[in-house]
Parts: structure tokens; C-alpha cells; sequence
């Protein structure tokens, strides 16, 4: 029967999976859940409120540390242990990278039981948003059904549909073995936490990551890979007016580079290379001795992604030996062996495509099965963006990831929440680990 309380979601536009259909009736145990969160609604509002008004964007440390700090509190209280572990530095290379910018630590709250599967639940508490930026508070809309603010759908409204659904599973005495991961770098490509979602990945069965639902509420079951990259050229400084031919243009070897490299993709084959940012040259008057352009890949398999990848470093020439980190030192490169312009091309292909695998379907139907208990629509579709889902599962850990709330305006001063899928989605959440551990599906 539906939960009190629980809407379906208006019909997606985009293409819905065929995967079949499957439902079960909600047992008393899990209409007690869904009571108990939807008696939740006005708090998780004025947490949700709470949240956003503290800023976790651009590295910003202090919020960072706030906001970690209160969700931490909340999960102790349900028995978890909880390990912060150091994070990596991010490649200097990539753009807009402080050497200096401040490394988060990840926090690991574990609450193991004998049951299994051990289900690992990923969140991400930054966002993209400027803490000095003028979007900073959560706006509700005058007829109370949806809500604006920084971060509201990516991803603050899902972490509190977690700590609700785990609250009230915890105080219905309900066994899931989960443990709760917080890393602090998923919007800048998760460099830092990597090593930690795919040790992570290795000690689970399943996992769930709580980004928002697709545009349509559907819920990802595929994703394309994706890829940084940067090319750097090197040439030679001159006056243009007295030594122009002395000189060797790097914008101009980064521009014939930048020509081959739109040459490798193919849209309609799932091959994308898009180039952007670009800078190179000090003064008009000047030879530009050294440019730089940095990229970003997206490719539907695994071997798609290899292919760009070599595509990409066969765009090399000219490189002295030794790693190509280090092909740029120096002031007045050797060019008697190695003759300019130099080309050098550096990438990290850190989240592979997500495809699906048995595995995945078997936990998607389990999701979509939980949905329609609760009189909810779950569609299915496919999505060309990546997070950290794409890192477990490339680890080996088959994973849901679009088990957020509904909303739009991602990365953006409209971003917005539907206010009544904080609600509806925690209880989803709440019905599908319950049945995950082993409890009762079916009828009353």
C-alpha cells in the first residue's frame, strides 16, 4: 500500500529504461519508517535551512570543517565509529589548482553488523558555489513546494534524506551494516578522496551515493566515463618587431595541437573532447614562449576512454627524456636534441564509465521495486554526467547514485530542491536498506 504522505513523481520526459516492472505492498515495519520520517517533514526543512546557510565551496576550509562537524555529531549518535583519513593532493596541473589550497580529510562512520550486504552510502559535502558569492540561504517559494540555495539538491538535500533514513531505521531497531563516507572534493573531481572511495569500494557489496535525481526523477543506471587534460607547448621568446623569426610561437603550436585534438572526437559514437580553458603569451609584442590549454573527455566505455587517451599522447613531440611533469623546467630548454616547438600532454582519466552490469540492474529494480511500495515512480535513464559512483564502481562495487532528491538549476544561482522529496526520498532510501538487510517486503 502507498505510504501516507508519498506522491509520484511527475512523468519523465526522457526515455525510460525497459528494464520490467516490480512492486511489493509496504510491510507494518516499513509503514512505521515512512511515519516516522514523514513526521520528520518540518525538520528536515529547517535543517536543510540550517545546512545551506553554511558555505562549503571553492576549498573554503572553515565551512568545510562546520558543516562536517555537524553531520558527524548526528552520526555518532547512531553508534558509528568515525575515522577521518588524510586526503592526497590534487595534480598541480589540473586548472585552477592552489599548490597550497588545504587537503581535506574524508570521515569514514562505520556501523557494522553481522548483517550483510555491508552497504556503503557516499556523500559529498562540498559544493561549487563562491562562499563571498551573494547565493548563500535557502529561499522557500510562497507556496511552500520548492525551495533555492547553494547546494540544496547537490548534494545537502541528499545527505539529510541519509541521516534521516538511517535515524529512523536506527530507532526502529532495523539491522543494516552501512558505513556513511563524506568526502569534501567530489565537484573538483574527487582527486583528493579517490584512493579512499575505492579502498572503500573493496570492503562493500553495495553501494548508494546520494546525487539528485535525474531531470525527470529517474534514477542513473548508466553513466560515460570522464577524463582531465591539459597540453602544454614550449617555444622560444622574441621581440616581434626586431627578432620575430628568431622566435618560435607556442600559441601557435598549441593551436595546430588544439585542431588534431577536435579531429579524435565523434559525438555521435560517444566520443567527446571539448577544450577550454585556453591561455598562452604575455604581450602583443612578444612571441609567446609557452601556452597551455586544459580539456575534458567523456566516452561510453572503457575502451573508448583508452582510445582517446592514446589518441591524446600521441600528440607529443619533442620531449626530452624523463616524465613529462618535468619537460617544462627550465628557462632555456635543450633545443639541440630536442628541437621546438615542445608538446606535452598530461591527463587523468580518474572516473571511468559506469555501464550496466547485472549487478547494477539487480540493485536499480530493487530501488524502483521500493519506489512503487511507496506509490512512487522510479524511471531509469542514461546521463552523460559522472561522480563519484563511477569510482566505486570501477573498483568493483556495483552502485546506485542518482538516490537524492528531486530538483534542477545544478551548479547554478537558481538551483532548487522539491520540497517534498526530502521526504519521499528519505523514506525510499529508509524501505530499500531495510530490504537490502533482510527485512520483510511484502504485504501485511
Amino acid at each position: 500500500m502507498p505510504c501516507r504522505g508519498v506522491r509520484a513523481p511527475a512523468s519523465a520526459s526522457t526515455r525510460e529504461s525497459s528494464l520490467p516492472a516490480s512492486s511489493a505492498q509496504l510491510s507494518q515495519q516499513e509503514s512505521a519508517l515512512c511515519a516516522d520520517i514523514a513526521s520528520r517533514a518540518r525538520t528536515m526543512l529547517e535543517d536543510l535551512r540550517t545546512h545551506v546557510a553554511i558555505p562549503t565551496g571553492g576549498v573554503y576550509t572553515p565551512g568545510l570543517d562546520e558543516y562536517r562537524g555537524i553531520l558527524l555529531e548526528r552520526i555518532v549518535k547512531l553508534g558509528a565509529a568515525v575515522e577521518l583519513k588524510p586526503g592526497k593532493h590534487k595534480p598541480e596541473w589540473l586548472y585552477g589548482v592552489d599548490p597550497g589550497e588545504p587537503v581535506p580529510p574524508i570521515a569514514v562512520c562505520r556501523r557494522p553488523t553481522r548483517t550483510t550486504p555491508r552497504i556503503l552510502i557516499a556523500c559529498h559535502i562540498d559544493t561549487v558555489f563562491d562562499p563571498r558569492g551573494h547565493f548563500r540561504e535557502l529561499a522557500v517559494a510562497p507556496d511552500g513546494k520548492t525551495a533555492t540555495g547553494p547546494g540544496v539538491v547537490d548534494m545537502k538535500g541528499g545527505i539529510l534524506i541519509a541521516l534521516n533514513a538511517l535515524e529512523a531505521l536506527a530507532e526502529a531497531g532495523v539491522d543494516v551494516s552501512w558505513t556513511l563516507l563524506l568526502n569534501s572534493d567530489e565537484e573538483t573531481g574527487s582527486y583528493q578522496s579517490e584512493h579512499i572511495l575505492q579502498h572503500e569500494a573493496r570492503e562493500h557489496d553495495l553501494g548508494i551515493c546520494t546525487e539528485p535525481a535525474l531531470a525527470g526523477g529517474e534514477l542513473a543506471i548508466e553513466r560515460m566515463g570522464s577524463g582531465q587534460f591539459q597540453i602544454e607547448t614550449i617555444g622560444r621568446a622574441a621581440h616581434v618587431g626586431r627578432a620575430f623569426t628568431e622566435g618560435i610561437s607556442a600559441v601557435t603550436a598549441l593551436a595546430e595541437t588544439l585542431v588534431q585534438v577536435a579531429q579524435i572526437a565523434d559525438p555521435a559514437n560517444g566520443r567527446i573532447v571539448s577544450v577550454g580553458p585556453i591561455e598562452g603569451g604575455d604581450a602583443t609584442n612578444a612571441v609567446p614562449d609557452r601556452a597551455r590549454a586544459w580539456g575534458n573527455a567523456r566516452y561510453p566505455t572503457k575502451e573508448i576512454g583508452d582510445e582517446i587517451g592514446a589518441a591524446l599522447d600521441a600528440l607529443q613531440r619533442n620531449l626530452p627524456p624523463g616524465p613529462a611533469e618535468a619537460a617544462h623546467l627550465g628557462e632555456d630548454p635543450d633545443e639541440t636534441e630536442h628541437p621546438l616547438p615542445r608538446v606535452i600532454v598530461r591527463r587523468s582519466f580518474n572516473r571511468p564509465a559506469k555501464p550496466l552490469t547485472p549487478e547494477v540492474e539487480s540493485l536499480a529494480m530493487r530501488a524502483r521495486a521500493a519506489a512503487e511500495s511507496l506509490g512512487q515512480r522510479l524511471p531509469f535513464a542514461k546521463t552523460g554526467g559522472v561522480c563519484d559512483g563511477n569510482i566505486l564502481q570501477a573498483a568493483g562495487l556495483p552502485t546506485v547514485d542518482t538516490l537524492g532528491v528531486r530538483g534542477g538549476g545544478l551548479h547554478t544561482p537558481k538551483e532548487w530542491i522539491e520540497i517534498p522529496s526530502l521526504v519521499e526520498r528519505s523514506q525510499l532510501m529508509a524501505v530499500l536498506l531495510s530490504r537490502l538487510a533482510g527485512g520483510d517486503p511484502g504485504p501485511t
